[in-house]
């Protein structure tokens, strides 16, 4: 069993970069209406360009049980709620081109992940209805997916 940790930037740092508006913006638009958080994720493609596509994921419920990881070698992948429910991320490491020990986060409200290229990561798992998130990842030619199928896990919050 994993239990899934809060998200924050350094625990997630070796999967990807945790986007969120914490803190002072860096700097003021729109006449001072709006704050910029800028430039918090480096987008990695190999080749391709960036797309923003639309995702409409059914929630989940924890304890989840994940039995399947996948990675996209050619590009990162940002997953950016369009509400203000957390959700559920699971990564794991490379080891030798398969999945390592996975590690599982819950988001707060607000924050937004983007997943290094390459990295082992769960299916999209929200837990709350509605599942709909922006998505930034590299469209191309060639196929970007690799898929692994995993001892089943069972995730679930701690009791703390």
């Amino acid at each position: 069993m994993i239990i899934a940790q809060p998200l924050t930037a350094s625990g997630f740092a070796p999967f990807g970069d945790v986007m969120d508006a914490r803190g002072a913006p860096d700097k003021l638009i729109n006449a001072g209406l709006c704050g910029r958080y800028h430039d918090r994720a480096q987008m990695d493609f190999s080749d391709g360009r960036a797309g923003i596509s639309i995702f409409n994921a059914q929630p989940r419920t924890l304890p989840y049980t994940c039995d399947l990881l996948e990675r996209h070698p050619d590009g990162s992948q940002a997953f950016i709620p369009m509400t203000q429910h957390p959700f559920l991320v699971i990564v794991a490491p490379d080891e030798d081109g398969s999945p390592g020990t996975p590690q599982a986060f819950i988001t707060k409200p607000g924050q937004a992940i983007n997943l290094h290229r390459g990295t082992w990561h769960g299916v999209l798992t929200p837990l709350h209805a509605p599942g709909l998130f922006a998505v930034v990842d590299r469209i191309g030619s060639g196929v970007n997916l690799q898929e692994h199928t995993v001892a089943p896990f069972t995730v679930q919050l701690s009791s703390g």
